[in-house]
């Protein structure tokens, strides 16, 4: 903050010379005035000493006025160059005011309005912190400075996590909830931190931020992760395998915590066992797999070709726009059943199984473009779940 302070400095300085020069050149006009009016006097005296020797004799009338014409010159060679006089309106106490005033309120409305304190926390989160208690004083000093930031909120709120800071991080992650929307990891850091502010105990509260999170998101690992240890701490030891198995699926291999997760699934069976209970592995979960018939309705027959290219896809209803599973064919091939599941995954990320509702197009284009067409079909939202066939009519402009 140093060098902002000096420029900041420098700038009040040049600010303040605008106010003193004049003051500086009206007390050297002043000086010069008063040399003009010596000067002035000296010349009277000069012509008085003149008339007296007139008077005594001792001069001429001639020689009189030579003397008064010479003293005039030297008058006249001393006042050479002095500017006119100034008349000041203003007087100097208002312009000696206004330069006291100028810095200090500029250095008041720059402490109001200016980002002083946004300049600072940029300089610290520069430096890496040496304590989560000096990061988490950074932290809530930049969510002071903006506090619509859901970047860090979310942050603040981890932080005090780690700080065993519950009932702080329930706080902070409803008000990230308000800024960024219902998210589901949101909620699901949401419901963890009041499940733990709250002393364990299980809450309306935390039920409808775990269901509304997984509704989203069925693999949202923060919640399955807290439904789990509610379900061992409530001796519910079935319940609490089942979702850190669904939650271990969704780690990757090589993930530190997978360690710790298969710990506690072990631990919950043992005591399932000891408890006279017996462990029911789940139900092995299979791809999503969609099966459509697609036909062409009849009063279509007569504008297409048969070379003409049919893109067959489904899309998540609330998702990426990009399809999730697509196939081609031609319109040679209608009418015809085809299968969307996860091995036609467009990317390895965007499965069908990862949405819980999808919609099915199909779109007719003799460009062989899948994103514009002529003719296009489309369903009903429904679940990537679905078993039963779908019947799909391409019957409409494609707009």
């Amino acid at each position: 903050m140093i060098d902002f302070w000096l420029a900041t400095g420098l700038l009040l300085l040049i600010a303040l010379s605008f106010l003193l020069i004049p003051i500086l050149r009206e007390r050297r006009v002043q000086r010069e005035e008063d040399r003009t009016a010596l000067n002035v006097a000296l010349y009277q005296e000069r012509v008085a000493e003149l008339q007296a020797q007139q008077v005594e004799g001792v001069l001429s009338t001639e020689q009189m006025d030579s003397g008064r014409a010479e003293a005039a010159r030297e008058l006249l060679a001393d006042t050479e160059g002095v500017a006119p006089a100034r008349v000041s309106r203003l007087g100097k106490p208002l312009p000696l005011l206004a330069a006291l005033l100028v810095p200090v309120l500029g250095l008041a409305l720059y402490l109001h309005f200016g980002a002083s304190d946004k300049v600072e926390l940029t300089r610290e989160f520069a430096q890496a912190p040496q304590s989560v208690e000096e990061m988490t004083r950074r932290l809530e000093r930049a969510v002071a400075a903006q506090p619509d930031s859901a970047e860090g909120l979310y942050f603040l709120g981890r932080a005090y996590m780690a700080q065993d800071r519950a009932a702080d991080a329930a706080k902070v992650f409803e008000r990230t909830v308000k800024v960024a929307g219902r998210q589901p990891e949101l909620l699901g850091q949401w419901a963890q931190a009041q499940y733990f502010a709250d002393g364990k105990q299980w809450s309306p509260q935390v039920q409808a931020l775990t269901d509304e999170a997984l509704k989203i998101d069925p693999k949202e690992v923060t919640s399955l992760g807290l439904l789990g240890i509610a379900a061992f701490e409530g001796q519910r030891y079935q319940e609490a395998i089942d979702y850190w198995k669904r939650l271990l699926a969704q780690l990757p291999p090589d993930d530190n915590s997978r360690a710790a997760l298969q710990g506690g699934i072990d631990r919950a069976s043992e005591k399932l066992v000891a408890s006279g209970g017996k462990v029911v592995e789940a139900p092995v979960v299979k791809g999503a797999l969609l099966k459509v018939r697609v036909e062409l309705a009849a009063a279509l027959k007569a504008k297409v070709q048969p070379g003409d290219s049919v893109f067959i896809f489904a899309r998540a209803t609330q998702g990426p726009p990009a399809p999730l599973a697509a196939k081609r064919l031609t319109v040679a091939d209608l009418p015809a059943t085809v299968e969307l599941g996860d091995s036609d995954a467009m990317m390895p990320q965007l499965k069908l199984s990862n949405f819980p509702e999808v919609q099915l197009v199909a779109r007719i284009s003799r460009a062989g473009q899948p994103t514009a067409g002529e003719w296009i079909g489309r369903s009903q939202p429904l679940a990537s779940s679905t078993s039963a066939q779908q019947n799909l009519t391409i019957d409409s402009p494609d707009k």
